[in-house]
Order: structure tokens, then C-alpha cells, then sequence
């Protein structure tokens, strides 16, 4: 046999008992008649000691050509240790019989959590990167998180159901990957972004919960957050609305969080979209700490100054005094915005020393009475600092966004311990893409408007979907909404996306068929398994927590695909 044992399983019950393991060997010390192996197997590791004399001499001359990492098979007796090392436990193995069962080379890289290791080697050799306790324990959380997840959905009377992978063109959002037919020439599949279609058309089909931990893929730019194939928690509930849905996720989210970082959340903060553009200047805001926005087109406009004059929106926000922040601070804030990607007319600050004069980018044109106008009118106090920015308000509300979280990290008002979940509502229903010249959805055209159906011809913009996004420290963990379930608003949707019934029909044609029979209300959401496990390991990489990941260019370095 090749084991009978696993090493954890081993303790001082079982002294003096011959035992049969095999593993990979961490370290080995010989100190000429008595040699020292640690081994290690899956779930832990355990030392070996072996008196030379006590084994064969062909044992002798293969363990001469050990490196680690090589496995062996070993027979021994457990014995009580008399020096104990912290990290193995209270008892040794004295060998009689060892067997290699495969030798390792040297590896070219240092398997270390301690050593940042050159990352291309690591994602070539992705199978010995696995090998790192850490690596091995993010798959481990991965696990224990879907088992988790799986138990609450259990509990609620979701059902797990497969759908397809190989499917038509979809209207996510995001480019396809498509896979040509063998059997039918000239003709393609795509893959799935999501079960969208296919999680509505089980609700159709009567099942009242369902969900699934889906494989989906998108071809679309990669970052730290993102992977060309990602697994999902797909859920899909009738008879629910919005309210439902928000509270049954959010138990489950907090259940988790409490599982795995003892952390008791809040009930969840919500916020519309118009707020958070407005506010933080992103839909997916950070609110582990403030620092909200302030629109000063009330304060600026119509100063005779040109730049604001001729700006679209004029935004600031403020620095308090105990925050000490100097002008060589703010000129590198001024550096970070001219080497950012947003173009935008200006950057100016004022500030309110402490002995009640200014400093300020713009004083030769603002007089002393003018600056102490604009910090009474807004609050401010000596000490502190008003930063200024204005542009057109597209880019400026992404470049404060940007700014923002700069000044966090920079001001240390970020903690790396805490969680602030938010609920973002009330997403516009469409926007309007200006290089294509058309209306796309913001979230999919499968979402149902939440008021305003009325100005479906005539304001699209204007109307407010019935959807939601859960955001967790700035990242979007997760999103869904109340479906469309009446034929004629969703042929509506799809027309104002540019179809003509002919398209229509074509394209979802199965789909809108089945608005014939009986459609429950319905909606669901769906949670990024790979992002929400980097999250709450605090990891900037999901590619961490996925087993064969590829790398920031879609490419997979360890198989060279694709080729």
C-alpha cells in the first residue's frame, strides 16, 4: 500500500504503531549516520528520522540524489519527539523503509511567500505555484466559500440547474468568444457571458428558485479584476421583488462575511446611482471613508475667471487641516492628474493657513475678500484646503473619482479592515454609446424600467431601470435586477437597441415565444465568486483564487495557449 495514513491524522495515540505514508520532501539533514526528512502531504507535514543503519543501502544512495520536492515512501514506527519544532507537531517517524517514488528537479523559481518570485515563471509553472501553502489555501477558501454558499441556497428551496455553455450571440455588453460548428459549416456558437435567457426561461418553465455556479466568458480588456473565463453565482427567483431579493442576498453576504472574517456587517447602505455619480463620481464608490464631492458651478460660474466660465462643471472637495496637507503634496496631485488618461480645462486649490492667509493657484485673479467668501460660504476653517477641478462632467467626475481614492490611500483614511457594503439602485435603463451613434443598456435589455415606461419613445435617458449593484470597498461584487416579463415592453427594449422586428425575431424570437404561456414576475442576481474571494482575502488579484489563470494579456503561459 501506499499509505495508510494521512499526517494530520497522526498524534501521541498512535505510538508505537507502524505506519505506511508517502508525501513530497520539504527539507533534509544528514548529519552522516542519522538523517532528518520533513514531509509533507496535502494536509500537513511531519518529521522522519532515519538511522542509516537501520535501512538499506539502496535507501542510502537514492535519498544522496533527493532534492525537495521529490516523493517518497516511507515505513516507520510513531515515536514521541523529544525536540519539538513549532510548526510540526509532538511526534516523529523512525523510518526502516524508504522508497523514491519520483524525483524532483531543482525548481526555477523559490517556492516562498516571503520571496516575490518572477511572475512569469510562476504562471509557467503554475502547477509547482500551487505548491505555495498560500496558493493551495486560496483554492481551499474557494471551495469552502461555494460549499458555504451552496448550504445557505439550500436552506432558502433554490434548486442547482445546469444551462448551456454553447449558445447564440447574447446583448450583454461585452464582446463574445464563438466557436465554429464542425457540423455546420460556416456557422458559429458563442460562449456564455452569462445564463441570462436561459435562468429567465426556467422561471417560464415554473421552477420557482434557481441558481448555478456558472463558468461564463467574456472577451473583453483584462485588469486585476478581470479573466477572459470567471465563475459566477447565478441566481434567478419568481414572485420576488426588488426588496426580496435585496434581503435574502444580504443575509447570505453577511452570513458569509461572519463565516470567514468574524465580521458582523450592518445592515447595508443604499444609494441611487444619480448620488454616487454625483457624490463620488463612480457607480462602484469606496465609502470606507468619506469625502463626498462638492458641485461649485453656484460659487465659480459667471466669475469673469474663463476657465470655469467655459467649463461644463466646476467640482472640489475638501482637505481638513488635521490631515496637514502641504503644497508639495498638492502639486504632486496636479502631476497625477496630468499624467491621468482624463482630460479636463483645470486644476487649482486654495489654502487657509493657519495664521489666516492664502495660498492659491489662482490669487492674482481672486482677491484676498473673494477667498474668504468661498471658505465661509462653504464651512471651511484655517488649515484647511480646497481643491478645485472643472471640465466637461463625464471625464471630470472619473478623474475625481480617481483623485479620491488617491488621497485616501495617500491620507491613510482607508482601512485595510473594514467592509462597507452598499446597495447602488436606480440605474438609468439605457445610455447612449457615441461612438456607435446608438442606445445600449446599462445593465442588459432584459431589465425591467422601474418607472417613466411612457417616455420609452421619446426620453429613453430618462428612464430609471429596476436593478441593483452590491458594492463592497469599491468593487462591485455583484448586480442584478427585476426582469421584463410582458412581450410588447420587451420587443419596445430591443427596438430602441436598434433591432427591427425581422432582427427580433431572428435573435430572440424562442425567447419572446415563451412570454405566451404564463410569465411569473421574476428577477435574480448574479455575484463573482473569483472577485468576492479575492476580496475577502483582501487580494488584489483574482487570478489568485482561480487554479489555471491567465495572465493580464489572455494568455496562458503554462500550455501556450491559445496557439
Amino acid at each position: 500500500m501506499l499509505r495508510n495514513y494521512i499526517f494530520s491524522s497522526l498524534n501521541t495515540k498512535q505510538l508505537g504503531l507502524t505506519v505506511v505514508l508517502s508525501g513530497w520532501v520539504n527539507n533534509i539533514r544528514d548529519k552522516g549516520g542519522i538523517v532528518w526528512i520533513n514531509l509533507r502531504d496535502h494536509y500537513s507535514s511531519i518529521q522522519l528520522i532515519i538511522e542509516k543503519k537501520n535501512i538499506s543501502e539502496t535507501a542510502i544512495n537514492d535519498m544522496k540524489l533527493l532534492n525537495n520536492d521529490s516523493v517518497i515512501r516511507v515505513i516507520g514506527v510513531v515515536s514521541k519527539k523529544f525536540s519539538k519544532h513549532k510548526e510540526i507537531n509532538d511526534i516523529e517517524i523512525k523510518i526502516n523503509f524508504l522508497e523514491v517514488l519520483s524525483y524532483s528537479n531543482v525548481f526555477p523559481f523559490i517556492l516562498d511567500n516571503k520571496i516575490d518570485s518572477n511572475e512569469f515563471l510562476k504562471m509557467k509553472y503554475r502547477y509547482l505555484d500551487l505548491r505555495n501553502k498560500k496558493k493551495k489555501h486560496n483554492l481551499i477558501f474557494r471551495y469552502n466559500l461555494i460549499k458555504k454558499i451552496r448550504n445557505y441556497l439550500d436552506l432558502y428551496k433554490f434548486l442547482e440547474i445546469e444551462t448551456p455553455v454553447l449558445v447564440k450571440p447574447s446583448l450583454e455588453g461585452a464582446r463574445e468568444f464563438v466557436v465554429p460548428s464542425r457540423i455546420y459549416s460556416g456557422k458559429f456558437y458563442s460562449l456564455q457571458q452569462s445564463p441570462q435567457i436561459f435562468k429567465q426561461l426556467l422561471m417560464m418553465s415554473s421552477f420557482d428558485r434557481y441558481y448555478q455556479i456558472v463558468k461564463c466568458f467574456r472577451d473583453e480588456d483584462l485588469r486585476s479584476d478581470r479573466q477572459p473565463e470567471f465563475t459566477q453565482l447565478d441566481c434567478e427567483l419568481s414572485f420576488v421583488t426588488r426588496k426580496n431579493i435585496l434581503i435574502i442576498f444580504e443575509m447570505m453576504i453577511r452570513e458569509l462575511f461572519y463565516f470567514f472574517k468574524g465580521f458582523e456587517l450592518k445592515k447595508f447602505n443604499t444609494i441611487s446611482y444619480k448620488d454616487a455619480i454625483c457624490n463620488y463620481g463612480t457607480d462602484k464608490p469606496d465609502l470606507r471613508f468619506e469625502m463626498k464631492f462638492v458641485e461649485l458651478n453656484f460659487l465659480f460660474k459667471n466669475s469673469n475667471f474663463k476657465i470655469f466660465d467655459k467649463s461644463e462643471m466646476i467640482l472640489g472637495f475638501f482637505i481638513k487641516k488635521h490631515h496637514n496637507y502641504n503644497i508639495k503634496k498638492i502639486f504632486e496631485l496636479e502631476k497625477f492628474i496630468k499624467d491621468s488618461q482624463f482630460k479636463i480645462d483645470g486644476f487649482f486649490y486654495i489654502k487657509y493657513e493657519l495664521d489666516g492667509s492664502f495660498k492659491s493657484s489662482f490669487s492674482d485673479f481672486f482677491n484676498l475678500n473673494d477667498l474668504n467668501n468661498f471658505f465661509s460660504v462653504l464651512g471651511l476653517e484655517k488649515g484647511d484646503t480646497l481643491i478645485i477641478t472643472s471640465g466637461n462632467k463625464d471625464p471630470l467626475y472619473s478623474l475625481m473619482s480617481d483623485l479620491r481614492l488617491k488621497l485616501g490611500n495617500d491620507l491613510n483614511l482607508i482601512s485595510k479592515e473594514k467592509f462597507s457594503p452598499l446597495w447602488v439602485l436606480d440605474f438609468p435603463l439605457f445610455k447612449f454609446d457615441n461612438i456607435e451613434k446608438k442606445y445600449t443598456s446599462v445593465h442588459h435589455p432584459f431589465t425591467s424600467p422601474l418607472n417613466n415606461i411612457n417616455l420609452l419613445d421619446s426620453e429613453p435617458l430618462n428612464i430609471i431601470s429596476n436593478s441593483y449593484d452590491l458594492v463592497v470597498n469599491g468593487i462591485e461584487l455583484g448586480g442584478g435586477s427585476i426582469r421584463i416579463d410582458n412581450a410588447n415592453l420587451q420587443r419596445d427594449v430591443f427596438k430602441i437597441l436598434g433591432f427591427n422586428d425581422k432582427e427580433i425575431d431572428n435573435k430572440f424570437g424562442f425567447f419572446l415565444n415563451a412570454f405566451k404561456y404564463g410569465v411569473p414576475p421574476h428577477g435574480g442576481i448574479a455575484f463573482g465568486i473569483d472577485r468576492f474571494c479575492a476580496l475577502i482575502n483582501q487580494s488584489k488579484y483574482i487570478r489568485d483564487f482561480i487554479a489555471f489563470p491567465k495572465n493580464n494579456s489572455a494568455f496562458d503561459l503554462m500550455t501556450n495557449s491559445p496557439s
